[in-house]
């Protein structure tokens, strides 16, 4: 068991001291070590527990420590985070197991430190006190949610603090895996059953028609049904914006920033393979993800191209029936898949308005009269949702906006999520 920490360990320093993303430094991990289906899923336990956690876990740490936090080594910093998580939020590790375990990895010269630290926390009934939310409500919400007070700041300002602290408790819960149903293959029935009979815990998404969810830990490529090509991986809220868009046999459709290409594998099978599909990224690379997942799915109808969504091709000019513009955004509705965006600042967001609102004007410039076009992001900023839309409709009275949603964790059980359905009249 002291191996497995000892790997969490390792993927932990490389992402919060080489900045690797968890996503990519944990998969690494997973395939260099032969692990049990037991041990793969309690290992991705420590790492994402642990990551998600970090600012609470440090103002433990700071106050059982005479020490300040940047006294302390790096490795033995998040020796000392990854024993406080597992004592605090893994009630399958027994304390005693989680301290024992905990200081075997640590250094001769730290050793003792680590203990007495372990020790104090549980010797204080594993309760320290949160900063008080009357007379600091940012940093309230900072340290017990564990999210950059930066961010506390902006949701305070856009929600206010009655909304805001249930959006950050929704954010720290697991959420399930969504897979959308390829129904060029098969029914949603029949893959739910088969997932059943496997043994997995499955049920249909409250409200996508082809969505299944998936609770606990699996490896996609090796559930039932990914093989033969019957399902992807796709959140709820990504598959309500596909519905948005309304497509039908025969149609054109441009997806215009589309990979990883979940929603325009979603309109491919919406429209029964018969039509077209162009998906279009800056980067080459990211593209033949597309093609590869079409393959595998059975999707004939999908071509690619490589460019700057920004930059208008006069040849598309009027020529499709639906537009996808699911822009490039800050990510700020997606913190439970995606940890390390909980410290990110906020600052390094603040051209994207622009940038999305500049993808918008060029893609809407592609739609026929009366079609369609999607606007979405996984995000809950209103600069980047909402208020950017109406940026749009100012400067260009001929489209209307006929409904709009924004998906919340804690009301919709999905990732943080905006869509507006435009149409050009």
């Amino acid at each position: 068991m002291s191996n497995l920490r000892s790997i969490a360990l390792s993927v932990l320093n490389k992402c919060t001291e080489a900045d690797q993303y968890s996503n990519i430094a944990l998969d690494t991990a997973l395939k260099r070590n032969e692990l049990s289906s037991a041990d793969r899923g309690l290992l991705t336990s420590l790492v994402y527990g642990t990551l998600e956690h970090l600012l609470t876990l440090d103002h433990w740490i700071q106050a059982l420590s005479s020490r300040k936090l940047s006294q302390i080594d790096k490795e033995t910093h998040n020796l000392l985070r990854l024993g406080l998580y597992q004592l605090a939020y893994l009630d399958r590790v027994p304390d005693h197991a989680a301290v024992n375990e905990t200081v075997v990895l640590a250094s001769r010269r730290t050793r003792g430190f680590v203990n007495a630290i372990l020790r104090s926390f549980l010797r204080a009934n594993k309760e320290i006190p949160f900063p008080d939310v009357q007379a600091d409500p940012i940093a309230y919400l900072s340290v017990r949610y564990s999210f950059a007070p930066e961010i506390c700041a902006l949701f305070v300002k856009s929600y206010g603090l009655e909304r805001t602290e249930p959006l950050l408790a929704a954010f720290c819960k697991q959420p399930p895996l969504t897979l959308r149903v390829n129904t060029l293959r098969t029914t949603r029935e029949a893959l739910l059953q088969r997932l059943l009979k496997a043994g997995y815990d499955a049920a249909p998404t409250p409200e996508a028609p082809h969505g299944i969810e998936l609770r606990g830990s699996a490896p996609t490529t090796s559930l039932p049904g990914f093989a033969e090509g019957e399902f992807f991986v796709q959140d709820e809220a990504s598959q309500l914006c596909v519905e948005a868009l309304d497509v039908k046999e025969g149609m054109a459709m441009i997806d215009v920033c589309a990979c990883p290409g979940s929603k325009s594998f979603g309109t491919a099978t919406d429209m029964k393979n018969i039509g077209r599909v162009v998906c279009c990224d800056l980067h080459q690379n990211k593209l033949s993800l597309v093609v590869s997942g079409a393959e595998r799915l059975g999707i004939s109808i999908i071509e690619t191209e490589a460019r700057d969504a920004r930059d208008l091709n006069p040849s598309w000019i009027n020529t499709f029936d639906r537009v996808l513009c699911d822009v490039p955004c800050s990510g700020f509705g997606v913190f439970a898949k995606k940890p390390e965006l909980r410290y990110k600042d906020p600052q390094k967001s603040t051209a994207l308005p622009d940038i999305q609102l500049s993808i918008l004007e060029t893609a809407s410039r592609y739609l026929k009269e009366n079609g369609l076009l999607v606007y979405s992001t996984c995000t809950l900023l209103p600069s980047e949702n909402g208020e950017n839309v109406s940026r749009f409709l100012d400067l260009h009275t001929d489209f209307s906006l006929l409904r709009e949603r924004t998906l919340t964790p804690d009301e919709d059980g999905t990732d943080g999520f905006y869509f507006a359905v435009l149409q050009k009249r």
